[in-house]
């Protein structure tokens, strides 16, 4: 287990990313909201707990199959342009004032993946030797 990971910079924004996406998630559950925003925020609390674990347990070092980083920074981009549609469209059409905060937690949800992806860019580092530190032959 990797404790110094969840006081990190990294560890701290992906809390961050799931705590607000389980408050937009709530907001447009209350608010009986239409599918798909419950279904992204969900969504997001998922796979950002799931990226959070996978960091946390150091797991990421034990499967270098795939370079998790970048596979985070897929997800965090992704992530960040379906939110600006979906919660764009909560916020202009606001039914309601649960789907109104869902919207607005959705665009924090928006700059947190943003910030994100950027922390994780600037750790992939392509032209030195990943998973080991032994030299290349």
């Amino acid at each position: 287990v990797d404790s110094g990971f969840p006081r990190s910079p990294r560890g701290v924004v992906k809390l961050g990313r799931a705590v607000v996406a389980l408050v937009a998630f709530l907001c447009f559950a209350a608010s009986r909201s239409r599918g798909a925003y419950t279904a992204l925020a969900a969504m997001e609390v998922v796979i950002t707990a799931l990226f959070f674990l996978l960091y946390l347990l150091k797991l990421d070092k034990k499967m270098c199959w795939l370079l998790w980083p970048l596979a985070d920074i897929f997800n965090s981009v992704i992530a960040a342009l379906f939110l600006l549609i979906v919660c764009l469209f909560a916020v202009i059409i606001k039914t309601n004032n649960g789907t109104l905060a869902g919207g607005v937690f959705g665009l924090v949800l928006l700059v947190l993946c943003i910030v994100d992806a950027v922390l994780l860019f600037q750790k992939i580092s392509f032209d030195g030797p990943r998973g080991r530190n032994t030299p290349a032959k």
